[in-house]
C-alpha cells in the first residue's frame, strides 16, 4: 500500500466565526477504505469536497503523490488529472444523470474526457466497468427515471470507477437507500477496493455501513478528529468521551427500532 493523498493540518473557515474543519491530518492510501464519521455540521462532508478539490482549504495543505493540490487545479492539464484520480459519489443521484438522455451517455462522458478515448473506445469501457460491477447492461439503456435508487447508485459509482480512479470518496452514497440496496452498493465497493488497490473514503453518519466497509476510522466532532485508527478497534473500545456518546446513541436506535 502506498499514500495517494495526505492530509496536513488542513483548515477550513466560513467568514471569521465558523470553522467547517480545524486542523485535519490524515492519510490516504492504496487499498484501504478510510470511513470519517459524525453528526450533522461535523466537518466531514466539508473535509471530503476538500478532498475532491471542490473547496479549498483556508489554510494547511493535501498533497497528491506530494504535489501541493492547490497548485495542480490551477491549470487545466491538472485539473483533469486530478478528476481522473478522485471521483466523487454523492447521496443524490438526480445531479449524476442528465434526465433527457440515457445512463450510458453519462458513464461514457467521463471516459472521452478523462480518459481521452473515442466514443467506441468509451463505449466498450463502459460495457467492462457495468459487467464487472454485476449491473445488468440493459439498465444503462434507461433513463434515469426508469430506475431505483439502488440502481440509480450503482450507475453512478460505474460512472465514477470507468476512469480508473485511485481515489473514490463516497458522501453519504448509501444513507437513502434501502437496507437490502445498501448492502449491494457496500458488497460492491468492498470488492472492488481489494481487487483493484483502490483508496475508499467513505463518509456517513452510518455506523454499521462504515464499520462493514471501512479498515480506517475518523470520528469528527466541531470541525475536529477527536479520535483515529483502525476502524473495530475504535469501535469496540473507543477512548474519546464524544465516541462513545456517538456509539451509545446508535446502540439506542437499534434498540428501540
Amino acid at each position: 500500500m502506498s499514500t495517494i493523498i495526505e492530509v496536513v493540518d488542513v483548515h477550513k473557515q466560513y467568514g471569521r466565526k465558523v470553522t467547517a474543519v480545524g486542523g485535519v491530518t490524515t492519510k490516504l492510501e492504496s487499498g484501504r477504505a478510510t470511513g470519517i464519521v459524525g453528526e450533522s455540521g461535523s466537518g466531514k462532508s466539508t473535509l471530503g469536497k476538500m478532498i475532491v478539490g471542490l473547496t479549498a482549504p483556508t489554510s494547511g495543505q493535501i498533497l497528491v503523490d506530494g504535489r501541493d493540490l492547490s497548485r495542480l487545479l490551477e491549470r487545466r492539464p491538472g485539473r483533469l488529472e486530478y478528476r481522473r484520480k478522485v471521483q466523487l459519489v454523492a447521496q443524490d443521484t438526480t445531479t449524476t444523470f442528465d434526465p433527457r438522455r440515457v445512463v450510458r451517455e453519462a458513464i461514457r462522458r467521463p471516459a472521452q474526457i478523462l480518459g481521452g478515448l473515442d466514443e467506441k473506445a468509451a463505449d466498450a469501457a463502459v460495457d467492462a466497468i457495468i459487467d464487472e460491477l454485476g449491473i445488468a447492461p440493459e439498465l444503462v439503456e434507461r433513463f434515469p427515471h426508469q430506475l431505483s435508487g439502488g440502481q440509480r447508485q450503482r450507475l453512478s459509482i460505474a460512472r465514477a470507477l470507468v476512469v480508473g480512479p485511485d481515489i473514490l470518496v463516497c458522501d453519504e452514497a448509501v444513507s437513502a437507500l434501502d437496507v437490502s440496496a445498501q448492502a449491494v452498493v457496500l458488497n460492491l465497493l468492498k470488492g472492488y477496493v481489494k481487487t483493484h488497490s483502490l483508496g475508499l473514503v467513505f463518509i456517513s453518519h452510518g455506523l454499521p455501513a462504515t464499520a462493514f466497509i471501512t479498515d480506517d476510522l475518523l470520528v469528527m466532532n466541531r470541525g475536529k478528529v477527536v479520535e483515529s485508527g483502525e476502524t473495530m478497534a475504535i469501535l469496540d473500545a473507543p477512548s474519546n468521551d464524544y465516541t462513545q456518546t456517538l456509539i451509545g446513541a446508535y446502540q439506542a436506535m437499534e434498540a428501540a427500532a
